[in-house]
């Protein structure tokens, strides 16, 4: 991964075009970029960055932002008190146990 003003792209090596291919992730927006050589794609990212924020400036629309890490969660009060006691019963704060949890639903 890489990372830029907040934003994190996802890297790969692309065969057929015997380059790294590189896309923002987190966003709902589509940010592609790629490069023959790691330092070029690392420059590649960047200006892509830098480009896609100066676009949204010139058009007055906020660019979209990357997922914070934070989520609000509504749980019945019986799941939330059955999570409460597993996270208890693990020596877990209930966030730790509920975000394992999903991590390992996720793979």
């Amino acid at each position: 991964m890489m990372e830029y003003k907040g934003y994190q792209a996802a890297v790969t090596w692309d065969d057929a075009a015997e380059g790294f291919c590189g896309r923002v992730v987190g966003i709902r927006d589509v940010i592609f970029f790629e490069a023959q050589s790691r330092e070029r794609l690392e420059y590649e990212f960047h200006i892509s960055i830098d480009d896609y924020l100066a676009f949204c400036a010139e058009r007055g629309l906020p660019p979209d932002k990357p997922l914070s890490g934070r989520v609000s969660l509504r749980l019945n009060p019986d799941t939330h008190r059955a999570a409460a006691k597993a996270a208890h019963d693990a020596g877990k704060s209930l966030n730790a146990w509920l975000s394992e949890a999903i991590e390992q639903a996720v793979g």
